[in-house]
């Protein structure tokens, strides 16, 4: 097997303006801010026997440093430390940065009788016995939440220097070795991998747990505007708005309150994501995978492949510019953390001991300990459910171009096959509803409805009568062995005409039921354009059919705007990276549980047509 290879007057300028203008407080705030210096203590120590919201162990401390920008930003942080921790004792420090820590509640108030640090991570400091194992944990509110001031800059040169500023801050306090961990999820995992662009010394390894790759992607889909277009920037608007505890110091107050002298903030972040063109600056700044090239912090990444909400985009381009050691659980679940359970109890990923797997990672690089146990590198799950261990993701056994032809379809959004179906006796398939109000990175709302059934079937049947219908599609030969697509398929074509292009990978059973997994959409104008769908890892089994959709977009949730057009499509191409599963070496995992729930959404009737290509692990195609 061949492994991964090492490496290898706008809108904005509105925002930027924006930002200069209101990126310093207040006379009342800056004088207040000088008059506390570089860091100050928002209050005294607070142990559990005193408040009930620190953790057991711990001894809770506030305070605020400023961001590295020189904006005049102050943060605030949550310090817990181990309890009876002597003084000149030092002990290395586990940092999250987030959104999702202040003392009302992580997206919303949670109904708290007192202040007290959030329990965003009690399951982490539990699981791991932190307090126990010689940590300390720190909590970092990034500007415009919590108790930070200073505008929101959603994963933007703000957030980059609330980042910066926060590593230099945790390694220099006297109770720190120096040496800073970051753990997150989602929103708290893009810091994490923010931190590890930002190649500071004393970051000495980062957890991230499904973040997202590139901020860019999280909004729009090469230029089609994805559902929580407007939703994102009224989620966080929102968290930035949220009231203080009675009970928090005169100081959190202040900063909680800040949007409250700053509205200019809100329209400000809101502007940002009105911003469609993926070469602006203002994305460009956020395009964490192309700024990952070089670094080299040890990094422990989760992704699930099937993920509904920060999905899977950029991310090999991310660990491809990454050439520090690298961890990962990779596999076929949703949004959900590594010690996660569903409601029966199985743990969401399938695979057991997150928190002494993490812990070890740890201690390995915070600590110089010799890890005692013997993890994979990378401990992947396969869409049949089974796990492997490799050491590095992907491993490539060949990669292949494969050639699809053309044709030609209408971007009707599907409208034509929906009146089709109509007009044969089944029900047409409901457009998906678009969301409303508020969409998190951490609570995304469940937008992606279940394959419409009959669509996929329609579709082909008007083609096989030579019609041209909202898409077309073009086969594989059944293949011959077990084979598994994995990293990120590419589709390159020339089009004709202009509007929206949906590219869906089909695995077809011989039996005629195919399961649609993995897609991207796109704007089209005439020339030669090429797109990255989403990374994957599914194993086609001897004797099915890869199937490959080309068309209008009719499924999902985007906010696309069909052309109306037809588009011609002329020499497609799909690229895809191949390995055989006949190679791979077990290691311990279950079936994750989201699997099942994706299979039932997303397996429609499509028989397979007349194959034009092969699909082979080795060899020629």
């Amino acid at each position: 097997m061949r492994p991964r290879r090492a490496v290898a007057r706008t809108a904005s300028a509105l925002v930027a303006a924006l930002a200069l203008t209101v990126g310093l407080g207040g006379p009342a705030v800056a004088a207040h801010e000088a008059e506390a210096g570089p860091a100050t203590t928002g209050t005294g120590s607070v142990t559990h026997e005193e408040n009930d919201r620190v953790p057991e162990g711990s001894v809770w401390t506030q305070h605020y440093f400023p961001s590295a920008d020189r904006s005049g930003t102050r943060l605030h942080a949550d310090v817990l430390l181990p309890e009876g921790l002597k003084r000149k004792e030092k002990v290395p420090v586990i940092l999250s940065i987030g959104p999702y820590f202040a003392h009302a509640g992580q997206t919303g108030p949670e109904g708290w009788s007192r202040t007290g640090p959030s329990a965003r991570f009690q399951d982490f400091i539990e699981g791991t016995d932190l307090f126990d194992e010689g940590y300390a944990f720190v909590m970092v509110d990034l500007r415009g939440f919590g108790g930070s001031t200073g505008c929101l800059d959603w994963g933007g040169p703000g957030e980059q220097a609330d980042v910066k500023a926060a590593i230099d801050w945790a390694a220099k306090q006297p109770w720190s070795t120096g040496a800073v961990g970051m753990y997150g999820k989602s929103y708290d995992a893009v810091t994490g991998l923010i931190g590890n662009n930002l190649d500071q010394r004393a970051l000495r390894a980062v957890v991230a747990q499904e973040p997202v790759w590139d901020m860019y992607q999280y909004i729009y889909s090469n230029g089609v505007p994805r559902p929580n277009v407007t939703g994102t920037a009224g989620a966080y608007n929102s968290i930035a708005s949220m009231p203080p505890m009675a009970d928090d110091d005169p100081r959190y107050q202040a900063a909680a309150r800040y949007e409250e002298s700053h509205p200019e903030c809100l329209t400000e972040n809101s502007a940002g994501y009105r911003i469609s063109d993926q070469r602006d600056p203002h994305w460009t700044s956020r395009d964490l995978a192309r700024m990952a090239r070089g670094s080299d912090t040890p990094l422990f990444v989760t992704q699930g492949f099937v993920e509904n909400n920060t999905k899977p985009e950029e991310m090999e381009e991310y660990l491809d510019n990454h050439r520090g050691p690298e961890r990962g659980w990779l596999g076929q679940w949703d949004h959900v953390r590594g010690g996660d359970r569903v409601e029966d109890g199985r743990l969401a990923m399938g695979r057991a001991g997150w928190y002494d797997e993490t812990l070890s990672f740890y201690d390995q690089y915070l600590k110089g300990t010799r890890p005692t146990v013997r993890y994979p590198a990378y401990a992947v799950e396969d869409s049949t459910g089974a796990w492997r261990a490799q050491r590095t993701w992907p491993v490539t056994e060949r990669t292949v171009t494969l050639p699809l032809g053309g044709g030609s379809y209408v971007d009707d959004g599907g409208a034509s096959a929906r009146a089709a179906l109509t007009a044969s006796g089944s029900p047409a398939p409901k457009a998906p509803p678009q969301p409303a109000g508020r969409w998190d990175m951490e609570n995304a709302p469940a937008t992606e409805q279940p394959a419409p059934a009959g669509l996929a079937a329609e579709l082909a049947k008007r083609q096989r009568a030579g019609e041209v219908a909202s898409s077309f599609f073009v086969w594989s030969k059944p293949l011959k062995s077990t084979t598994r697509v994995t990293g990120t398929p590419r589709v390159s074509l020339t089009a004709r005409g202009a509007g929206n292009v949906m590219l869906k990978l089909y695995d077809v059973a011989p039996d005629g039921t195919a399961v649609m997994f993995d897609e991207q959409v796109s704007l089209v104008k005439s020339g030669r354009m090429s797109v990255d769908l989403k990374a994957t890892d599914w194993t086609l089994a001897a004797g099915h059919v890869l199937a490959v959709e080309i068309g209008s977009i009719q499924t999902g949730s985007w906010r696309d705007t069909p052309s109306g057009e037809t588009v011609e499509v002329k020499g497609a191409r799909l690229g895809l990276a191949l390995d055989n599963p006949a190679d791979d070496v077990a290691t311990a995992g279950d079936r994750s549980p989201y699997l099942d729930t994706y299979l039932r959404q997303y397996t429609v009737s499509l028989p397979a047509g007349p194959g034009t290509f092969s699909v082979v692990p080795g060899g020629r195609s």
